[in-house]
């Protein structure tokens, strides 16, 4: 489906929201920043999700934080303004994620919206129905901790310069290094489930994965049904949580497009609570604000409890100034958020 032409003269992609209203700012003054967590719809892209809040936000300096696949559905957190530097760290955060693995079909993306490459069907796995849901968890539970996993061939993944999934769809072999991710949980949520697909006996099961960055639950489907010999790929996947962020906080793309049409302002979780939920916390008195300010480095002692190698958020006064890091018994700014 297309909508009306872009800029370019093509025809855009019509988008489940429509047309969408934009605030006007008045030319003295910014967007607010902040983060907001948008639930992601099937059959659109991170890229839309962030086109549409350039849109309602009134800016364009807005990013996304992990990128969800057209299918999945769930928690996408974007930044806006000043929240776009925090990105970074938010994508490096643990995740969770509902999925449901189809076990005896393989697809050229490990997931639906993939070609199908092999109807092996799961034949062996329905003979001994009773053992069926015991030989599954084993399996899955194989995968739990620090795995090397070969991410799907279509990803972004970069290939001499050129993203994975291009390299695909041009019909190129596509081989990718294996690469150490975690794993914290991966259990099943259901009793397996017998259907039929493609016209081969397959077996649905339903699962709940936590992992950290980098992993992708269509390879982790993909294993599992190397494993128990049958392939797989997931027909369904939807994100649940990302750090502290869950669906329960997320907004859908109407919703906040009738409340700018009304006249109010996008919601955001301000740039000082993101710090909050992310990182230990600094306190610092305006000399050293300054300091930060500067790109000085201020005293460390007495401040045990930032970690070395990793950042905290120093504050003053009760905002936010700066992203400190440990070097001895100094503090170093890392990335100035508060000119």
């Amino acid at each position: 489906m297309t909508g009306r032409a872009g800029t370019d003269g093509k025809p855009r992609r019509a988008l489940p929201w429509g047309e969408l209203p934009q605030p006007q700012w008045p030319a003295n003054s910014a967007p607010p920043s902040g983060l907001i967590v948008i639930d992601k719809p099937a059959g659109v892209t991170s890229h839309d999700v962030v086109a549409a809040l350039r849109r309602l936000a009134g800016t364009r300096k807005v990013g996304h934080a992990g990128t969800l696949d057209p299918m999945a559905t769930g928690v996408l957190c974007l930044g806006i303004g000043r929240a776009t530097k925090l990105l970074r760290y938010v994508t490096g955060a643990d995740k969770e994620y509902t999925a449901t693995i189809r076990l005896g079909i393989e697809t050229t993306s490990d997931d639906a919206d993939g070609q199908i490459t092999a109807r092996r069907g799961a034949a062996e796995l329905l003979q001994e129905p009773d053992k069926m849901c015991q030989r599954i968890a084993q399996v899955i539970g194989e995968f739990r901790g620090d795995i090397a996993q070969v991410p799907s061939a279509v990803s972004a993944i970069k290939v001499s310069g050129r993203r994975s999934y291009d390299l695909v769809r041009a019909g190129e072999g596509v081989e990718l290094q294996a690469r150490t991710v975690h794993v914290e949980s991966f259990q099943m949520l259901s009793e397996p489930r017998r259907c039929t697909a493609a016209g081969v006996d397959v077996v649905d099961v339903d699962v709940d994965v936590v992992c950290g960055a980098g992993t992708y639950v269509r390879a982790l489907a993909r294993d599992v049904g190397n494993r128990l010999g049958c392939g797989a790929h997931l027909t369904a996947l939807r994100r649940v949580r990302l750090g502290v962020w869950r669906s329960d906080d997320a907004y859908e793309i109407p919703t906040l497009a009738r409340l700018v049409a009304g006249g109010g302002d996008v919601p955001l979780v301000s740039v000082d609570q993101v710090c909050r939920d992310l990182f230990p916390l600094v306190d610092i008195d305006a000399a050293e604000a300054a300091a930060l300010r500067h790109g000085q480095f201020i005293s460390g002692q007495w401040r045990e409890h930032v970690p070395m190698g990793a950042p905290a958020a120093a504050f003053c006064q009760g905002h936010v100034v700066a992203l400190v890091s440990r070097r001895g018994d100094m503090l170093k700014p890392d990335l100035l958020l508060q000119p």
